[in-house]
């Protein structure tokens, strides 16, 4: 089998790390480096846990509401969005009141790195942030893209792999962070029913958004993904049971 010619680069980034992938001969690390300069001016935006980000000075009530960039009305807009599509079990706002727009950020910093890829006329390519995944087109042997879904019980195994073309996976649990993600109607309540769901979508962006709030709607995250139209979902629970939607099986 000839393989196409393609180039690979992993850097981390954003606290995590990131590859992206170009199926393509004039592909170039120019390419490459486009794409990780936006992800690093997201960070420089977005970070919880920089001093000098836009979300830092925020929360510490040193910009406005006016002031805020074009990016940060956007997510800001986003978040509410989903905060109503999922009867408010997507929420940025944390137990003391601040401001934390990650169970957003990463997804749609995929999406618009991808786009960036589109827009200069690449059309195979995988882009990869912290395991979750916007796939488009075929990889070097003309084949879907194969994405493994970790195991939540030993991370160093793959519970089920997936095949994708122009399409987003995003997986949400606590088994690689802890207890870093909460259900806004219970703050205090620990989510130990499930520990991961991995989500399908038209794109990452919208994969990523309801993969957080179904992993906090616990063992009825299953149910909320079935009820939506174009998404598909793996869940593994505390039993090591698995669940999947009725039409994941397409991506086998």
């Amino acid at each position: 089998m000839i393989m196409k010619p393609s180039i690979k680069q992993t850097r981390d980034l954003m606290g995590m790390t990131i590859s992206v992938e170009l199926v393509n001969h004039s592909a170039t690390y120019t390419n490459l480096d486009m794409v990780f300069s936006y992800f690093e001016s997201v960070e420089k935006r977005f970070s919880f846990f920089r001093k000098d980000s836009e979300i830092t000075l925020i929360n510490n009530k040193k910009i406005k509401q006016d002031q805020y960039s074009k990016d940060m009305k956007t997510i800001f807009a986003l978040a509410e969005k989903t905060k109503k599509e999922t009867n408010g079990f997507f929420d940025i706002i944390t137990s003391d009141g601040k401001y934390n727009p990650s169970g957003l950020v990463k997804g749609w910093a995929i999406y618009n790195a991808s786009e960036l890829l589109l827009e200069k006329g690449f059309k195979d390519f995988y882009v990869e942030a912290g395991g979750d995944i916007q796939a488009n087109g075929f990889n070097r042997m003309e084949e879907k893209w194969k994405v493994g879904i970790q195991n939540p019980f030993d991370p160093s195994q793959i519970a089920k792999i997936v095949h994708l073309t122009n399409a987003g996976i995003a997986t949400s649990g606590t088994y690689r962070r802890g207890q870093h993600i909460y259900d806004p109607h219970n703050r205090s309540k620990l989510l130990a029913d499930i520990l991961s769901i991995s989500v399908i979508g038209p794109n990452v962006f919208e994969a990523d958004r309801f993969a957080t709030a179904a992993f906090a709607m616990g063992s009825k995250g299953i149910s909320f993904i079935e009820r939506l139209n174009g998404f598909e979902a793996y869940m593994i629970d505390k039993n090591r049971m698995a669940t999947q939607t009725s039409g994941f099986v397409k991506y086998l």
